[in-house]
């Protein structure tokens, strides 16, 4: 019954900045781990970041420095903070919450970064 909305793609171009949010609607537990995935065309889908319900974090080599994941529990929303953005960085992007019993995606968010 869990459902993730998610919103904040677009055009940039590189340097340029997104934050991209998702929102999570129906019954969560506590315990979680939400993270962003991406996935461009003929490329499988690779984790981004994660954030676990107690706020450790963890990031992809290819964005560290450049990315910031936070949540905010009262809103069950995730975010992420994408700064210097790279053409490398377009993809879909998908969110993703992980429970003992749950593991839901989001409809995915597109991002393109031009040169």
């Amino acid at each position: 019954q869990v459902q993730l909305v998610e919103s904040g793609g677009g055009l940039v171009q590189t340097g340029g900045s997104l934050r991209l949010s998702c929102a999570a609607s129906g019954i969560i537990f506590s315990l979680d781990v939400m993270g962003w995935y991406r996935q461009a065309p003929g490329k499988q889908r690779e984790l981004v970041a994660s954030i676990t319900n107690i706020g450790s974090t963890n990031y992809a080599d290819s964005v560290k420095g450049r990315f910031t994941i936070s949540r905010d529990n009262d809103k069950n929303t995730v975010y992420l903070q994408m700064n210097s953005l790279k053409p490398e960085d377009t993809a879909v992007y998908y969110c993703n919450l992980r429970t003992i019993s749950q593991n839901m995606w989001g409809q995915g968010t597109q991002v393109t970064v031009s040169p």
